[in-house]
């Protein structure tokens, strides 16, 4: 068997090559990170071992950095394992008491830990642990949170423009008050505006919610507010709001492909109640192959979910924290998801408040309905199987 480990960089990746025997076949070399350096790779690859099933190759993974070299190398049909870069680091610890990081010494650490952990397992070709799939939950990701921000910033805005718009409406954030102030951004707009246009406006918006006498009592309130008359902030509002159109459909957009892959994969994961599309997506997207792991465990601790444990000598932490190490997606999707299947679903329901009843916070006791989830979804995701109401341990 041969193995080659892979410190990956920006413009440039180190290569070390081994085999069982323990026999250096390739000593550390560099090759450029492009086509002529890939199939340099390749090259010193089948000379060492023709044979692409007596290979084992592992990269950590760094982003997009690691991106192409693995798709090139699974093109050639090369089995590569990707490395959570901490798992390196406490391997490389383990090896020398020395404060040694170079590339050089990274890719021999990788080629000894993939040798030595047999835990390790190589990148799937199966279709949930699509790369596209990634890429969109953690770009839609980010763009919620993008909205999120300037949501935060309407709210704002409004609060020293027409701060009494909020005791006049169910939310500051729904269509007919951005529509409302897109048109008049401020109580002194909506003041002077016309009350049948203002209807209109607002009935429209709203879908016949608001008529004449909400549009009456907005203007007859803006009137009388205290807001502050701030043409900037009304134009820093206007083209706030427009940012959350863009957004919405940007989002909205995402959605649509992320749906087409879901569809594809029909995952059983959407047959647990309180789980839909995007969340689910979140889920299958990080954890990806599920073979790569031999038990629920694995995930949470991939997860960063699993509880850190200190204890020396007579000395025991009496207060175990969530490691919060891992994908950070998944953590918060499993969370999340915790949190609405514990209010779908009558077993999980149950479960969490039997925790709440035992004293914990809640978030503790979520935490703790997020690893019973996490049970249940790798049992279905291994099995195949739909979920189905039953009595499920604790």
């Amino acid at each position: 068997m041969v193995y080659d480990g892979i410190n990956v960089a920006k413009d440039k990746h180190d290569c070390f090559i081994v085999n069982s025997d323990g026999e250096v076949l390739h000593d550390v070399f560099t090759i450029q990170n492009n086509m002529a350096g890939f199939k340099d790779l390749l090259f010193k690859i089948k000379s060492a071992e023709p044979n692409p099933d007596k290979v084992k190759l592992g990269l950590e993974a760094t982003g997009h950095y690691s991106c192409n070299i693995l798709g090139f190398l699974k093109r050639m049909g090369i089995p590569t394992i990707e490395i959570n870069p901490l798992y390196t680091s406490l391997s490389r610890k383990s090896i020398s008491l020395r404060k040694t990081k170079t590339d050089k010494v990274d890719s021999r650490t990788i080629a000894n830990m993939i040798m030595s952990d047999v835990s390790l397992k190589p990148y799937s070709d199966k279709l949930y642990h699509n790369e596209d799939l990634k890429s969109l939950t953690r770009y839609r990701f980010d763009k919620v949170s993008q909205r999120a921000k300037l949501k935060q910033s309407v709210s704002r805005l409004i609060n020293i423009l027409f701060p009494e718009l909020e005791t006049l409406v169910s939310t500051l954030h729904g269509k007919a008050v951005y529509t409302l102030l897109s048109e008049f951004p401020s109580a002194q707009h909506i003041a002077s505006a016309n009350l049948k246009h203002l209807t209109h406006l607002l009935d429209k918006a709203s879908k016949g919610r608001f008529k004449r006498a909400t549009a009456d009592q907005i203007r007859e309130t803006a009137r009388q507010s205290i807001g502050s008359y701030l043409p900037a902030k009304s134009l820093e509002l206007k083209h706030t709001i427009k940012l959350i159109y863009e957004l919405n459909e940007e989002i909205a957009e995402i959605d649509a492909e992320i749906k087409k892959i879901m569809d594809i994969i029909d995952s059983p994961i959407l047959s647990i109640p309180g789980i839909g599309i995007n969340l689910g997506a979140i889920i299958i997207a990080e954890i990806g192959d599920f073979s790569r792991f031999d038990n629920p465990d694995k995930i949470l601790a991939f997860a960063g979910c699993s509880p850190s444990t200190y204890q020396s000598g007579q000395l025991y932490s009496s207060h175990a924290k969530m490691e919060k190490r891992g994908s950070k997606y998944l953590r918060w999707a499993l969370m999340n998801a915790a949190a609405y299947v514990c209010k779908w679903e009558p077993t999980f329901a149950e479960f969490l408040s039997k925790k709440r009843r035992e004293g914990k916070h809640y978030y503790v006791a979520l935490s703790h309905a997020a690893k019973k989830l996490v049970r249940l979804v790798f049992h279905l995701e291994t099995t195949g199987e739909k979920y189905k109401f039953q009595k499920l341990s604790s």
